[in-house]
């Protein structure tokens, strides 16, 4: 006998975890995600029909994706074997699958495979899968709460259909909450517990719609909470908040939530949201995203979707960028701020963009123009024998310093077409003087004054 088993053969196993305990065991229990497996969805209807093909569950913590393997587990007629990323290697994987291809060659029964993280297979270990998913030999369920898209290999993904689980709503986690209070069997029904309206709904808020984490906080309420002279257990907002304590921010890095976060900011800017813009910075922030990474976003927001509409919302990010690099966190949070807020308060114009977008599209796909010969450089010796330069017109030597000439010969169409928002309106007055030759009388008048044909032989930059 071993010396910690000694005189303890009264002592009875501890409970699993009421999460565990309370998982559902068929599809009438399951709550939440009606979406996938509500009345007449395809899951559900391949379920009972025990129809399932290979599939991958993607989602957030506690949404309900093992507990629907297990409901399929219920469900099927199937051999079913549970493997868990972290702790098989390929060598039991191997095995597993040897096993299936028996067990189809001699009692024709399939084998589906459940894979728990299945992300984190590495590329050995998910490509050991693939002739076998491929074959049928095995059907595979993977569980996974990084988008597979980028963490499962694309031959598993090819082969298998991806459902994507989403948050549990407060009345889902409402409903898991009353279950696990009145299951005397597998829940809490077997303790006397009065439970305070603004503790359940504290516990709801905070648990983010993950199931796991509001079971767990009701079970650590109700056993640490020492019962009354009645013997009841008196679950109160204070129980709650140091059961449930400060919510964890689903946010990975080089994942999902990452790039899902980002994109939420910056279409709030560029929809002209502050307070959206604020919450999802505030949300990047505290999760511990690289507050540089953040400021180049608003400063390319300001380029991309500001513009010329109002050129200082470029000054603005620019100078978050520099005092976010040079005070650091977590002061540097007020100037991402601000810039945040002046991009999403800032008038709105892509047509900078929307201008190099098209110039880069004629670059590379049409043919390339020639310099004209008055544009090119003609700042070096034996240039003007080449007729560099010849008959370039200097805009500063005539009226307005604008002159009419040839920039670019056989550029089809106009590129940069402002719309009129905010400092634009400004702009696009200026272009329809130049463009309908308001001012050819003054730069005549100009001409005849200097003397010149336009070319003053100053020197300019880039030569010419």
């Amino acid at each position: 006998m071993d010396l910690f088993e000694k005189g303890n053969g009264n002592l009875t196993a501890p409970l699993p975890p009421l999460a565990a305990r309370m998982r559902p065991v068929n599809l009438r229990e399951f709550v939440g995600q009606e979406h996938i497996i509500g009345e007449g969805k395809l899951l559900r209807r391949a379920i009972l029909a025990d129809r399932v093909s290979s599939l991958i569950l993607y989602g957030p913590p506690g949404c309900g994706k093992t507990a629907l393997a297990m409901c399929i587990a219920a469900a099927t007629r199937s051999h079913f074997a549970r493997l868990n990323a972290v702790t098989s290697g390929v060598g039991e994987l191997r095995q597993l699958i040897e096993e299936a291809r028996h067990r189809l060659k001699t009692a024709s029964r399939k084998t589906i495979v459940f894979i728990d993280e299945i992300h984190r297979f590495n590329k050995q270990q998910q490509d050991a899968l693939i002739p076998d998913v491929e074959e049928g030999n095995i059907v595979l369920i993977g569980t996974t709460v990084m988008n597979p898209y980028f963490s499962v290999n694309s031959p598993i993904i090819s082969r298998s259909i991806i459902f994507e689980l989403e948050p549990l709503s407060d009345d889902n986690i409402k409903t898991i909450i009353t279950r696990a209070f009145n299951d005397k069997e597998r829940g809490l029904g077997n303790h006397k517990v009065r439970m305070d309206e603004n503790a359940l709904a504290h516990i709801v808020k905070n648990s983010s719609g993950d199931a796991r984490r509001a079971l767990n906080a009701l079970e650590l309420g109700v056993i640490t909470t020492a019962p009354d002279e009645e013997g009841i257990i008196n679950f109160t907002v204070e129980t709650a908040s140091e059961s449930i304590q400060k919510k964890a921010l689903l946010y990975d890095k080089d994942g999902d939530s990452h790039y899902d976060t980002i994109s939420a900011f910056i279409k709030s800017m560029r929809g002209s949201d502050p307070d959206a813009a604020v919450y999802w910075l505030a949300r990047m922030l505290t999760a511990g995203e690289d507050p540089m990474f953040i400021a180049r976003r608003i400063a390319i927001c300001a380029a991309e979707d500001v513009g010329n509409a109002d050129p200082m919302a470029l000054v603005v990010a620019g100078s978050a960028v520099q005092v976010s690099q040079f005070i650091g966190m977590p002061e540097a949070q007020i100037p991402l701020a601000q810039a945040a807020i002046y991009v999403a308060c800032a008038p709105k114009s892509n047509a900078s963009c929307t201008a190099i977008s098209k110039a880069m599209e004629d670059v590379r796909e049409k043919k390339i123009l020639r310099v004209p010969g008055h544009l090119k450089d003609s700042s070096y010796p034996g240039a003007g024998k080449l007729g560099r330069g010849r008959g370039y017109k200097y805009p500063h030597d005539y009226g307005e310093h604008f002159v009419e000439q040839v920039y670019a010969d056989g550029v089809s169409g106009r590129y940069y077409k402002p719309d009129g928002q905010g400092y634009e309106q400004e702009i696009i007055e200026r272009i329809n003087g130049w463009r309908k030759g308001i001012h050819k009388k003054k730069n005549a008048g100009s001409e005849n004054i200097t003397g010149q044909t336009g070319n003053s032989g100053k020197k300019q930059a880039g030569g010419g």
